[in-house]
């Protein structure tokens, strides 16, 4: 789709512009060059900005890079400051190339993965070197760039200053920062310091505009937990308002519920290194399944270590998604995107126009209780001429995602099935045009997880099992044929609740329709572009964490 407006760019200053040139760690004579012809065209500059009639554009230009951070060979050795930026400064040369492409295209904001610059397993005493001091944007305003010497061990915040201006653009990364404290503090550690994983935000002019710590921490031993959350939103010129958080943050209320919550923001930016996790938490899925529950978009960037489990970044909307998820090559993938300013979600059950098509009129029929839809051991009656088996196949149990799930076998071309776990019931009325060599089932799962973490779920999942006994039920499994239309829902408890659509190749589906009726929450699919994988509703009950 092509842009609307013509981008409106304004430079900075003379001066500043020249700094740039300098600090951004240009160090080929071409780039030199560069600058130094920027500087001559400097001298001719009639004091005159030409810019476009500035219109109201519908859509702003993002990036999301999944870079493969070049990593210590022993995150545990203790170095010196000025072995850890040579390291650091490797991956901060790639930034650098990127912005400069996706200044090409006009990007407004471009967003890097967390543990992109200095990686990760360290200890607390290892990754001492690589933290950069960080004083708070809320006390301080400070462009790193224009002031390099104000506080000592910035270097990769000036450098990452540097970029932003020089791209044009609002600039998102994650570093490890360090704050010294004092005795006096309850809080603070023995060595007398706090160590934060922490995403910084710079505007188009280089000004460190917020910082996020992360406050879910997921097996990081050489950081703190923020002694109180930060709640961070930043405002840009081209979409309002942005939320921003941190990989494992994501599945909890603090902070990503509460700053959508009570910030009222449309979009959200989020470096991760995630590693992947099927059937149920593959990157791209939640980062998708966020943006459809909340009807938000998400700027989501993973870095790119397939031997780890660690791809799929995207900008996500509502209704499209733009993604990579690549676990065979081995390099990076820059995406860019227009994305709405303001994202339209899916019609839910409360305001859905149009004919009713069949089997949504049985889903409601069966949902109401209603008297022409008789139920008995055996089938189900509507109308009494349509009709389809039930069965009643038997419940088994397996492990997915390290929780015991219970699943009923999802046989035949059509049928109506319910599997119950405490207090969690999960239906599921399909049909499918053809049967596959492949077994399905109907989870369900309503209890605190406990591996990798600890949470309160509810989940109803449609999933391909492994193979064609009931113990692959819950495996990882990437490609599949099965074709279903159908309507998944449940009793849940809670009103967070996150849709995963996975179509064979790892691709992304969009619901048809999601929404409440009778208490009950359900999804609804017809037309899938591939084989299904997984289709969930995952609920999550943070006070029982």
């Amino acid at each position: 789709v092509a842009r609307k407006e013509t981008q409106l760019i304004i430079k900075m200053n003379h001066l500043a512009r020249f700094m740039v040139c300098i600090m951004s760690g240009a160090r080929s004579k071409l780039a030199l060059f560069l600058c130094g012809c920027y500087v001559v065209a400097l001298g001719a500059h009639t004091g005159e900005e030409s810019v476009a009639e500035h219109q109201e554009a519908e859509y702003y230009v993002a990036a999301v890079y999944e870079h493969p951070s070049i990593l210590s060979l022993n995150p545990l050795a203790l170095i010196s400051r000025q072995e850890a930026l040579e390291l650091m400064n490797q991956n901060l040369d790639i930034y650098e190339q990127q912005v400069m492409t996706a200044a090409q295209k006009d990007v407004q904001i471009i967003v890097f993965p967390e543990d992109g610059i200095h990686g990760f397993n360290f200890t607390r005493t290892s990754i001492y070197p690589f933290l950069d001091f960080m004083p708070s944007p809320q006390v301080v305003r400070w462009n790193p760039c224009l002031e390099p010497h104000r506080f000592n061990d910035t270097e990769v915040l000036q450098r990452l200053s540097c970029m932003a201006i020089r791209g044009d653009m609002f600039l998102v990364a994650n570093l490890g920062t360090k704050q010294p404290c004092h005795s006096s503090d309850p809080g603070c550690p023995k060595d007398g310091r706090y160590q934060f994983n922490t995403n910084v935000v710079f505007s188009n002019n280089g000004t460190l505009v917020d910082r996020y710590r992360k406050y879910n921490l997921y097996f990081e031993a050489a950081f703190d937990v923020p002694l109180k959350v930060d709640l961070i939103t930043f405002d840009t010129p081209f979409a309002g308002r942005f939320g921003v958080f941190t990989c494992f943050d994501i599945l909890f209320f603090d902070p990503a519920i509460r700053v959508l919550r009570d910030y009222k923001v449309k979009h959200v930016v989020y470096p991760t290194a995630w590693m992947n996790q099927l059937p149920l938490l593959a990157a791209i899925e939640i980062q998708k399944a966020f943006a459809v529950a909340f009807g938000i978009n998400v700027l989501a960037a993973n870095v790119h270590h397939p031997v780890l489990g660690m791809t799929g970044s995207g900008i996500h909307t509502p209704l499209e998604s733009f993604w990579y998820h690549d676990m065979e090559n081995p390099k990076s993938h820059l995406i860019i995107a227009q994305v709405a300013k303001n994202p339209v979600g899916l019609v839910g059950a409360e305001n859905a126009t149009g004919e009713t098509d069949p089997s949504h009129s049985k889903f409601l029929k069966i949902l109401s209780g209603d008297p022409y839809c008789e139920k008995d051991a055996q089938e189900v009656h509507c109308d009494e001429a349509t009709k389809w088996n039930v069965n009643a196949p038997p419940t088994f149990h397996s492990e997915m995602m390290y929780d015991n799930f219970t699943l009923v076998p999802v046989w035949g071309k059509e049928g109506y099935l319910h599997v119950c776990s405490n207090g969690l019931c999960c239906y599921l009325l399909y049909e499918r045009p053809t049967l596959s060599k492949e077994l399905y089932a109907l989870g369900v799962f309503d209890g605190l997880h406990t591996v990798h973490g600890t949470y309160y779920i509810q989940v109803c999942a449609l999933v391909r099992c492994g193979g064609l006994g009931f113990d692959t039920c819950g495996q990882e499994i990437t490609e599949a044929t099965g074709i279903f239309e159908f309507h998944l829902w449940g009793n849940f408890s809670t009103s967070y609740i996150f849709p995963l659509f996975l179509t064979s190749g790892m691709t992304l589906e969009v619901p048809d329709q999601l929404g409440w009726e009778n208490d009950h929450y359900f999804l609804r699919k017809s037309r899938l572009s591939s084989g299904l994988v997984t289709a969930a509703l995952y609920g999550r009950l943070y006070e029982r964490d």
